[in-house]
């Protein structure tokens, strides 16, 4: 059994439609918890996390090595089976939810879209429980698919090539080097017109690296204890906030302790309960892959949208700004800076990023005849009226992400609690 040993780190969403579905499109401009925890929830996405059993006696190691061992790490093929459950405690979209579900009037299988586009389909991985099947061989060739009881949802990587493919609908997704650029296996969502959704890590390895990557002085880092993983022997690393007021408890890795690569990953709330994330491999295989696992040919009669069209798609108003204005800009402080008309308040696991909308307008209301009455009834299900020396708003929760609305236009929103929210809210006033 490995001791609890501490160490530090440093370094760290067209327009002119009428009728119902247009409706919901409109209504769902305003769910802007939705959205935040979307975004959220893709930044964990495809990072395996699992269900460990038996306790392995291993020799001990200190925090310090085991993250040097993931570092070191040099094993780029695997395959496997994976299941990733999300509970962001949001309520249930109802009528809204079947404007954007993929292949729904608003979705990715609407008019002009594709149901088989990643920037759509990789969203569903924010909630619910599902079952992936992986695979890789080297940063040039990866294949992730979502498995349904009776259709499959595939994304695959080989060299310049990137396909997607829908077999419920028949639809597929293409891209070349050019749009998916040469590292989209290693540095997904890293370059202009990438495919697989920004900051979606396609390794288990990514996900670990990233999780230490923002660690800091505001961190604490332990070995903590051993588990056994997919019939592998594992220690655990647990990853836990200094600060108050995070929405976040603590997020406990498991790594392989043969190879270094991180083989579970679970997040827990401050709050307690149930993990707001565990997903991970059910099996696991390390051997090379078959490289049939990497070959993708449409099947004759399947409709093939060309990733130049889906790019201009998502100009066309399905961008994270079109639900909550400015949110674009901020990319909800990555790096920790301030873009546009964004401000980041605090650091670390404390951090809120304040978005001034334009206008200054603050959320529309039933009364205004501005929100649909579905729409009002979600929000005031979602959201907690609050008032300060900020004068008033509107916190909308989830798990792990939680947004304050002011009534004169201001959004601040981090995964931090609500009073943290108000503090800062007032602090800003």
């Amino acid at each position: 059994m490995a001791p609890n040993d501490s160490a530090e780190t440093n370094g760290g969403t067209n327009g002119g439609t009428r009728g119902p579905a247009a409706g919901r499109r409109k209504a769902a401009r305003y769910i802007v918890p939705v959205a935040v925890a979307g975004v959220a929830a893709a930044t964990i996405g495809l990072v395996p996390a699992l269900a460990s059993s038996g306790d392995p006696d291993l020799p001990k190691i200190s925090a310090q090595k085991l993250i040097e061992k993931i570092a070191a790490s040099d094993t780029e093929q695997l395959s496997g089976t994976v299941k990733i459950s999300t509970d962001l405690g949001i309520p249930s979209l109802g009528g809204l939810a079947e404007s954007f579900a993929p292949g729904g009037a608003g979705g990715a299988g609407g008019k002009g879209g594709s149901s088989a586009d990643p920037q759509e389909r990789m969203t569903e991985l924010a909630s619910g429980t599902h079952t992936l099947r992986v695979a890789a061989d080297g940063p040039d060739k990866q294949r992730v698919s979502i498995l349904d009881d009776t259709s499959e949802y595939s994304l695959i990587h080989n060299g310049d090539q990137v396909w997607a493919y829908d077999s419920k609908s028949d639809q597929a997704y293409h891209a070349t080097e050019d749009m998916a650029g040469k590292d989209a296996g290693r540095d997904a969502g890293k370059k202009p017109g990438n495919p697989v959704p920004e900051g979606v890590p396609t390794t288990p390895k990514a996900l670990a690296e990233q999780v230490l990557k923002a660690a800091g002085p505001t961190t604490s880092v332990t070995a903590d204890g051993t588990a056994q993983v997919a019939g592998r022997d594992a220690y655990k690393l647990v990853v836990k906030p200094k600060q108050s007021g995070s929405t976040i408890g603590s997020v406990v890795v498991a790594v392989d302790a043969e190879n270094g690569v991180p083989l579970k990953f679970t997040m827990l709330p401050s709050s307690g309960g149930k993990a707001i994330v565990d997903a991970g491999f059910t099996k696991v295989d390390f051997s090379k892959p078959d490289a049939s696992s990497f070959t993708f040919t449409p099947p004759k009669g399947t409709e093939v949208t060309e990733a130049d069209d889906a790019k201009a798609e998502h100009k066309a108003g399905k961008g994270l700004g079109d639900l909550i204005p400015g949110a674009d800009a901020a990319q909800l402080g990555a790096g920790g800076k301030s873009a546009g008309n964004t401000k980041i308040i605090g650091e670390g696991w404390s951090t809120i990023a304040e978005i001034t909308t334009p206008g200054g307008t603050g959320i529309p209301s039933k009364a205004s005849g501005d929100v649909p009455a579905e729409a009002q009834q979600f929000l005031d299900a979602l959201g907690d009226k609050v008032t300060g020396k900020f004068g008033s708003g509107t916190v909308f929760k989830t798990r792990l992400v939680n947004a304050l609305m002011t009534d004169d236009g201001k959004v601040y929103v981090g995964a931090v609690t609500k009073d943290a929210l108000v503090k800062a809210a007032n602090s800003a006033s």
